[in-house]
């Protein structure tokens, strides 16, 4: 495409043409030739992967002997508030540079893109209009680092328009209306080399938001049943590893029945079968189960082969099923999420549900650690490699208990406790809403910072605030991020809701997003 129009004047020959590849590189070896405005608009799905909604997008340009391609992408949602666009524009640009700038190729150009539907009563023009300052603010955070915007499109109602060019014959008051989808030449060679654009964020976010239906006060009621018996276990260091043990095996036992179930078409069909796979007392005692920190590490590492696609299926279904004062407790279902679908290679709903996870605990350091990331397009396999040697290294001490002499008498494993056995389900039930803690952590090589495993129980409060289970002097406890304090749900507010945010900016969207 050339500089976004063949009559733009004043465009420097170095932006005369881009050669398209596609989200990820998946269309490296077809090259398309973009050359009209409609065209690069016709892109924009492909070079995310979805259909975006209420977005600002940045599209970073790299020149390549003299021809224009394009680089690394980003993502925020439009802030509802005309004061905020300013620090979101300079969080988008510097965000996109940077992250550019680390993985050793600085971008020379961008190309912007307002996407917004009209309000009730609002056409596309007035839109348009109304995103105008935006646009500008963009185009002045982009230049103020060098880098300067030779195109901006606001996107809506099945119309685009530009901010570059104000020539009537080709960009016209009107607008120009998108081509049909699937029609462009990047279509045919997106279907060509078998890439496929999801639906909107919203469609995705769907999948992963708790239930409003009649169905969650049932789920409420089994989750404060269910919080009776588990948090006490997870709180005792005698029964912490038996409780531990149970929810991995339930966990084994329901994958295994996802896995099981023939396939169905259409998302929302396969989720509700998913939905009616699994019963409230079973999602309840695992919702409450992986507020542990170890074994929610332990539950992470389903994150490939046979085993990946029925997991993330298992953690989607428990993220729908934190409803009520317990929307928080999604933290470590949507958290898991995030991690098998970026272990699997679906970038985009990795964000999403990360982002989602730090929506309901800000505080979640997993959540964070691999939000970072993925943002930032490093390999998952370095914390894959972990959590296999993790997982071996069990096994072969868990191999070694069962080894037993002559005798009969099973040998002792140094440096490892008896594993105490599955708590008991009978006793007196009381209701009870105090969920077991969380950490966010990784194993240690896979860290950033290179942080501890922090193996203390979950900290439960009293209602005057005292912790059940201080940690001693000089233990490890000491050390434990902010985000290990259990999460007592709340009647009547307070309680976030899953969806991502911004650092440097509030938005009512999804946080920054790019990929290399």
């Amino acid at each position: 495409m050339r500089g976004g129009h063949d009559e733009h004047r004043g465009r420097s020959q170095e932006a005369e043409q881009l050669d398209c590849t596609s989200y990820d590189g998946q269309l490296a070896e077809h090259q398309v030739t973009l050359r009209t405005p409609a065209e690069l608009a016709d892109a924009l799905p492909y070079l995310l992967g979805y259909r975006p909604e209420d977005s600002i997008v940045l599209v970073a340009l790299h020149d390549r002997d003299g021809h224009g391609r394009f680089g690394g992408r980003a993502r925020l949602g439009i802030p509802a508030s005309a004061d905020d666009w300013e620090s979101a524009a300079r969080q988008l640009a510097d965000g996109l540079v940077r992250g550019s700038e680390r993985r050793g190729a600085r971008p020379e150009q961008m190309v912007a893109f307002l996407c917004q539907e009209p309000v009730k009563g609002e056409t596309g023009r007035q839109v348009m209009e109304r995103m105008r300052p935006l646009a500008q603010r963009m185009r002045v955070a982009c230049g103020s680092l060098d880098v300067p915007v030779i195109e901006a499109l606001c996107i809506s109602d099945g119309r685009f328009w530009s901010y570059c060019c104000d020539r009537e014959e080709c960009c016209p008051r009107e607008g120009r209306p998108m081509g049909l989808p699937g029609t462009s030449v990047l279509a045919a060679a997106a279907t060509y080399a078998g890439v496929q654009v999801r639906g909107t964020l919203r469609e995705l976010r769907a999948r992963l938001l708790p239930w409003e239906t009649a169905a969650a006060l049932e789920q409420e009621i089994a989750l404060d049943t269910a919080g009776m018996t588990l948090v006490p276990g997870i709180l005792d260091e005698a029964t912490r590893t038996g409780v531990a043990e149970e929810t991995l095996r339930l966990a084994e036992r329901l994958m295994a029945r996802f896995a099981a179930a023939p396939l169905m078409s259409g998302t929302l069909t396969a989720d509700l079968r998913d939905d009616e796979l699994l019963g409230h007392d079973e999602a309840a005692r695992l919702i409450l189960g992986l507020q542990d920190r170890a074994t929610r590490d332990r539950a992470a590492e389903w994150m490939e082969g046979d085993e990946a696609a029925p997991a993330l299926r298992l953690w989607r279904a428990l993220a729908r099923r934190c409803v009520g004062p317990y929307r928080e407790h999604a933290a470590a279902p949507l958290t898991l999420a995030g991690w098998v679908a970026w272990s699997s290679g679906d970038d985009l709903e990795a964000r999403e549900a990360l982002a989602m996870a730090l929506g309901a605990d800000c505080d979640y350091l997993f959540a964070r650690l691999l939000h970072q990331a993925c943002n930032e397009g490093l390999d998952p396999e370095s914390i894959r490699r972990c959590l296999r040697a993790e997982r071996s290294g069990r096994e072969q001490l868990d191999a070694g208990r069962l080894d037993k002499p002559a005798g009969g008498v099973a040998r002792s494993v140094p440096g490892e406790a008896a594993d105490t056995g599955p708590m008991s389900d009978a006793g007196v039930r009381r209701r009870a809403r105090h969920p077991a803690g969380s950490t966010g952590s990784l194993p240690r090589s896979a860290t950033a910072a290179g942080r501890d495993r922090v193996t203390r129980p979950p900290r439960s409060r009293t209602s005057a605030g005292a912790r059940l289970d201080a940690p001693r002097p000089g233990s490890t406890a000491s050390r434990t991020p902010k985000n290990t304090a259990p999460r007592t749900p709340k009647k009547g507010g307070g309680v976030r809701r899953g969806g991502s945010r911004p650092e440097g900016a509030r938005s009512k969207n999804a946080g920054v997003e790019g990929d290399t």
